[in-house]
């Protein structure tokens, strides 16, 4: 859950504090855009409270929060202590004190030492610094003063948001929160929250009838989604600041997989019983203008980042099929070249993917289309049905639905795939998008 006390001591915080001993050097960047992304193997030392003295309160909790954030990295293998000769407690948390070269040792390229310098129980403040194993070289160092027990999922995601962004470029995935649907019966279906790594899991609607399609504002103040009750379709909107949720209908419409545009507004396919029509809606949510209509279905519409790139999903050859319009020029090209069955599209916010889901002789199975080289690779392989995928800001992981533990689940991929990790929620999950909440408050 959020804190205001957390928000108000953590405000301050993150401050990078200057070691004394050691050399600043750049990171080694782990590229984990290009089709060879390389592997970091990396080294969590034990906490301490002094040298040779370990943390074994709210240290150790902090330990495994870590531990378990960086277990969703694929591109992140964890030594195993058991591995590391003389043990992972150090003489100190940073050189000449500190012995890295048993991490090297173990095969270790980065080694975090954490320090609770005036112990770890009560309130206390954390340094955690990450270096090289190699010459011991730093690669940054965080300070967090007046850390409780509460806040320490906070501090292991701010952490690890910040060691992933010196290390790829982009640190969304710890900043992030899933909105996804949870379904309990027919027509009865809500709206949660919950983070990549299964935390902070919360309902924020409580109102008759079933929401479907959920998705952030940019600024993460808004979720809006589709809702649907006996004697109507609307357009659900919840508030982040009021916690309050209102409906908004289109007298006669369907309501169909509403979107964020960058600057707020938002995107949504209504139909009137014909053909549904992409509209563009300004700020109090009223019809402004058609994106993009026509005698065929036109629904699902998303975007990049700079707003002039629209994917969508069309029934114009006679199946469903991707679609990208550039808004700009009005020019429409087709992204599916494979399959006669293509929807639920996604968008990268680079604009340079477009992940969707298709209809194979296996069931739904996730793809991505490369719109910079051409290329299509499937990223989920089953069992079960996959759907629903979304991009996450750093256009690096993957969010989609899955039946292939029995249950409905949320599970992460990669622009590679890989093998897919289930988000820990208990309950049938759809459609889940990213969101970076907070920053409209």
């Amino acid at each position: 859950m959020y804190h205001k006390m957390l928000y108000k001591v953590l405000a301050a915080v993150l401050v990078v504090f200057v070691c004394t001993a050691g050399r600043t050097m750049a990171a080694p960047r782990v590229d984990i855009y290009g089709p060879g992304q390389n592997v970091v193997n990396l080294a969590l030392a034990a906490p301490l409270t002094a040298p040779n003295a370990e943390a074994r309160v709210m240290g150790a909790q902090l330990q495994t929060l870590v531990n378990e954030n960086l277990s969703f990295l694929p591109f992140m293998r964890l030594t195993d202590p058991k591995t590391v000769l003389g043990g992972t407690v150090l003489a100190g948390v940073e050189p000449p004190a500190a012995d890295f070269n048993r991490f090297q040792l173990a095969g270790s390229d980065i080694v975090v030492t954490t320090l609770w310098p005036s112990g770890d129980s009560g309130t206390r403040t954390v340094q955690l610094r990450a270096y090289e194993t190699s010459g011991g070289a730093r690669l940054f160092g965080k300070e967090y003063p007046n850390v409780t027990q509460k806040d320490l999922p906070e501090v292991a995601d701010r952490f690890c948001a910040d060691l992933l962004e010196v290390l790829t470029g982009n640190g969304s995935f710890f900043r992030s929160t899933l909105c996804f649907v949870l379904k309990k019966g027919k027509l009865s279906a809500q709206v949660y929250l919950v983070k990549p790594t299964g935390r902070d899991f919360r309902q924020i609607t409580n109102i008759p009838g079933e929401a479907m399609s959920p998705t952030w504002s940019p600024d993460g103040r808004f979720i809006v989604f589709t809702h649907i009750d006996q004697r109507s379709h609307a357009l659900g909107v919840w508030d982040a600041r009021s916690r309050r949720v209102q409906r908004i209908r289109f007298p006669g419409d369907v309501v169909i997989g509403p979107s964020f545009l960058p600057n707020n507004k938002v995107a949504v396919a209504l139909s009137n019983g014909k053909y549904p029509v992409i509209y563009q809606l300004n700020h109090v949510f009223k019809k402004e203008q058609v994106l993009e209509g026509g005698n065929s279905i036109n629904v699902s519409p998303t975007f990049d980042k700079t707003g002039t790139k629209m994917a969508f999903t069309s029934s114009r050859l006679g199946g469903p099929q991707i679609f990208m319009k550039d808004l700009t020029t009005g020019a429409i090209t087709r992204v599916s070249q494979n399959g006669s069955y293509n929807t639920e599209a996604n968008l990268s916010p680079d604009g340079t993917l477009v992940v969707f889901s298709r209809l194979t002789s296996y069931g739904q199975r996730i793809f991505v289309q490369d719109l910079v080289t051409g290329q299509e690779t499937q990223v989920s392989f089953g069992p079960g049905s996959d759907e629903q995928p979304s991009f996450c800001a750093d256009s690096y992981f993957i969010a989609f639905s899955s039946s292939r533990g029995g249950s409905r689940g949320i599970y992460l991929t990669t622009r590679h795939g890989g093998d897919a990790k289930r988000v820990p929620v208990k309950g049938d999950c759809y459609f889940p998008r990213w969101g970076l909440p907070g920053q409209a408050q």
